[in-house]
């Protein structure tokens, strides 16, 4: 990660510790513009929307996130919350049981594409 990238995600990070989402926000947007493949940003910026009520697109972050680290336990988890806010129970459901596989120790198959019903 460059120091630039660094600055402006630990910035963000301060932001929305301190209540200031739209900046927080705004950071994490920056950290994933900046390199399109930085999962916690992708992860932080979903999390963020989400608090925010803007669920679709932390539907969409949390999909980037999952699709970057397959088997990170919090982003499937966090990915289920969004589906849940979103009221898509099929789809919270198949985010959770990705997320069980991984707590017990398994693994979530990569080749396997993660898309809405």
């Amino acid at each position: 990660m460059s120091a630039e990238l660094n600055d402006i995600f630990d910035d963000a990070n301060g932001s929305l510790a301190l209540g200031e989402f739209d900046e927080a926000i705004a950071g994490y947007r920056k950290c994933v513009e900046l390199d399109p493949e930085f999962f916690d940003g992708w992860q932080a910026l979903g999390m963020a929307l989400m608090k925010v009520g803007e669920i679709k697109e932390a539907i969409g972050c949390g999909l980037q996130a999952v699709t970057l680290e397959p088997n990170d336990l919090l982003a499937w988890t966090a990915l289920s919350q969004m589906y849940v806010q979103d009221e898509n129970i099929p789809e919270a459901e198949a985010a959770k049981q990705n997320a069980t596989i991984l707590g017990i120790g398994g693994k979530v198959d990569k080749t396997r594409e993660h898309r809405p019903l």
